[in-house]
Parts: structure tokens; C-alpha cells; sequence
């Protein structure tokens, strides 16, 4: 599609994660098509819960990190490959990285989450992250050289025992095979704090047949290259010796991020107060969606079922100002929880049921392919899966 960036119609959707590229798709859809501009500055779409499955290929990188041009070229869609560094809301203007003045009518803005590091020191500069395809080159060399020298005193440590901690720790459990020790520290009381009750049962479970060293109420207080001390935060105290570690993957958090917002306008901690129909709180054609955006009235949760499902309804509130029509509240419909445990293996909770192992986890990933973007991907996916089994 021909971009012009002066073009003052056009719908701009700041983010090309979950939330930002259903935004842009459902727009796609909409009759009249508006002008739909995409900014994103990476060139691959990540589909982060099959991040997992790339880094023990029962994927493949086309599957779980497709380019976007094959996304959008033939959806009316422009990606401007590009960072937007501030918005002036008066002038109904972006500015980004490379200097362009973007023009919008609306603007939807899921710029997403980073890792966060709680001010702890090391994190940055010695923790390996699990995000991108570049974190799974990284973990994947890191493997093979565990393999290549197996020792059972050598560890491997996860920090963070949340969906991407616990996941992980069971791909790389089963793709150590025992070359390694594996050590997940958690500061609450139970690994998967929020996650429903059959889940965290099956997640405690699957980490135990496995061998894993799990740390419950264990806090981080500093990393190093090659070790990570920890402190104690049971009641009382128990001493604690640092672990000595050939690798450390970091999965204890995240913090939004968000472009300046200006004029007279403040962010909270990076995040956009919005309404119940996803609107920014004191901006006129403005909408946030996913981590960036809160409500006061309602905790949604920071996955990816909640920001496919307020990607189409950013969408059809976008047409509705477009038309001068009233915006709809955001309704989300839980639909429950999936996760991988191990190679093969999954939990499921929702729609009234519970399942868990090798059905469980063929189940997941047919549902992951249903939303895979664009329908021809899904559909290569799905051809891939059926021949191969």
C-alpha cells in the first residue's frame, strides 16, 4: 500500500504486537476501509506463547515469527518500519525515530511491555531474556553447550515462576535431559500465582517429574555472570547460599512502555488511563490498548487473549468515531487457560473443562493455529502439523 505521511485520514496503530496488529487487521476488514498505517519497528511478528515451541522446533520460525509484509500486503495495511518517539495530541501528529511527521484522524496505541529489573543489579547486563528470536538463538547456544559438556552440578536458572518462567522451565527440563540442574525462583508463595487452580496444580506437577529445584518465597538481590544471590523472604528467614549458574534467563516481570504524550498530558508510570470503550482519558481520538493501558474499574489480565479481544473492539470503536457514532464498552470473554509443559505436553483450563498432557497439548496448539494472523499462515501450520504426525 502507498504510504503518505501527511495523509491527516489516516488510522495510525503505534505497535505491532497481539493488540496493535488485530487492531490494524479488523480495521482491514471494515467497509469503507479507512487508511490503516502500522508503526512497528521490528520486521517480524512474534506469536510469544509458540515461542516455546521454536526453541524445541516443534515449530519453525516462518510459524511462529512470520514477516510482516506477508501479514499486511494485501490488506490495505502500510508498516512503517519505524519507532514513534513523542505524539502531539493538539496537532493530531508522531514523531519518530527517523525523523518522519506522521499525520492521524485516530490513533490506537498498544506499544506493549519491556523486562523489568526491579532495580536489581546484574539484570541487564548478565540475565538472558526470552522475547524475540534473537533471545532464542541465544538460549539455543547456551543449551547446546550444556549438552556438549553435561554435568549435574552445573545450573541453569529461571527466575520468575509466572506463565514464561514455569513454560520455559519445562521445555528446557526436557531438552536438558539431565545436563544440567534447573533452578526456578519465585518471590510469592506458589509457582503461577494468578493462574487457575488445575493449572498451577499440573505446573507443580510437571515441575517436580521433572526435577526442577523450585525456590518459593525467594527474592533476587543481585546477578553476576556466573552466580545470583538470593534472599529469604519466608517467616522466618532461612539462609540462603547463592547459586552458582552457567546461564540465567530472566522472567520476573514486565513494565509498559509509551511514547511522550503531550501537550498537558501524564503518564502514569508509562501507562494511558483509558474508559471502558478503551478511549485515553483525556484525549479526543486517541485508544490504548493492551499493557499500556489501564482501567481503574477493571484488572484485565497482561496476555494475549486479552488483547486480541480489545484489538477488534478498538477496531469497531475507531469506525464508530469515524462515523460520529458513540463507542462501545470493552467486554472480555474469558475463554481460560493454555500452557505448555514440557515437549508434547500441556494444561488446559476453560469453556466448563480441564485437560491436561499430550491431547491437552495437541488441543492448544490447533487453537493457536485458529489465530495465527492471516488465514494462509494458519493454514500452512495446520498442513505442517497434520503431515507430520
Amino acid at each position: 500500500m502507498a504510504f503518505n505521511p501527511s495523509n491527516a485520514n489516516a488510522v495510525v496503530v503505534v505497535g505491532g504486537g497481539f493488540a496493535g496488529l488485530t487492531t490494524a487487521l479488523a480495521l482491514s476488514r471494515c467497509q469503507p476501509r479507512p487508511p490503516i498505517v502500522l508503526v512497528e519497528p521490528n520486521s517480524r511478528f512474534i506469536f510469544l506463547p509458540l515461542l516455546y515451541e521454536l526453541l524445541s522446533a516443534e515449530l519453525q520460525a516462518w510459524e511462529v515469527a512470520p514477516p510482516y509484509h506477508s501479514l499486511l500486503c494485501e490488506r490495505g495495511i502500510a508498516h512503517l518500519e519505524d519507532r514513534v518517539e513523542s505524539i502531539d495530541t493538539k496537532a493530531k501528529t508522531l514523531s519518530t525515530s527517523s525523523g518522519l511527521a506522521l499525520s492521524y484522524s485516530q490513533l490506537v496505541l498498544c506499544t506493549g511491555s519491556v523486562p523489568k529489573d526491579f532495580d536489581i543489579p546484574g539484570v541487564f547486563e548478565h540475565a538472558l531474556m526470552f522475547r524475540n528470536l534473537d533471545d532464542v538463538q541465544i538460549l539455543r547456544q547456551r543449551i547446546r553447550e550444556l549438552q556438549l559438556r553435561p554435568d549435574p552440578n552445573q545450573a541453569l536458572v529461571i527466575v520468575g515462576a509466572g506463565p514464561t518462567g514455569v513454560e520455559l522451565t519445562c521445555k528446557l527440563a526436557d531438552l536438558l535431559d539431565g545436563a544440567a540442574e534447573l533452578h526456578l525462583l519465585e518471590l510469592g508463595e506458589r509457582v503461577l500465582p494468578n493462574a487457575k487452580a488445575f493449572n498451577q496444580e499440573q505446573a507443580e506437577q510437571a515441575l517436580s517429574k521433572r526435577g526442577v529445584h523450585v525456590h518459593l518465597c525467594t527474592q533476587v538481590l543481585a546477578i553476576s555472570s556466573n552466580q545470583v544471590e538470593l534472599e529469604s523472604k519466608q517467616q522466618p528467614p532461612l539462609p540462603i547460599s547463592p547459586i552458582t549458574h552457567r546461564g540465567l534467563v530472566w522472567a520476573a516481570g514486565t513494565r509498559p512502555v509509551s511514547p511522550a504524550v503531550g501537550p498537558d498530558f501524564v503518564l502514569n508510570g508509562a501507562r494511558l488511563p483509558i474508559n471502558s470503550c478503551l478511549e485515553v482519558i483525556g484525549l479526543s481520538d486517541v485508544l490504548g490498548v493492551g499493557d499500556v493501558a489501564y482501567n481503574d474499574d477493571y484488572s484485565w489480565p497482561s496476555t494475549a487473549q486479552v488483547a486480541l479481544q480489545q484489538g477488534e473492539a478498538a477496531a469497531q470503536n475507531v469506525m464508530a468515531l469515524r462515523a460520529g457514532k458513540v463507542p462501545q464498552p470493552f467486554e472480555f470473554n474469558d475463554l481460560g487457560e493454555m500452557m505448555s509443559l514440557g515437549i508434547g505436553e500441556a494444561s488446559i483450563t476453560g469453556l466448563g473443562f480441564t485437560l491436561a498432557g499430550p491431547l491437552a497439548f495437541h488441543m492448544r496448539r490447533a487453537a493457536y493455529l485458529t489465530k495465527l494472523p492471516g488465514l494462509s499462515l494458519g493454514l500452512r501450520s495446520a498442513c505442517t502439523w497434520l503431515l507430520g504426525h
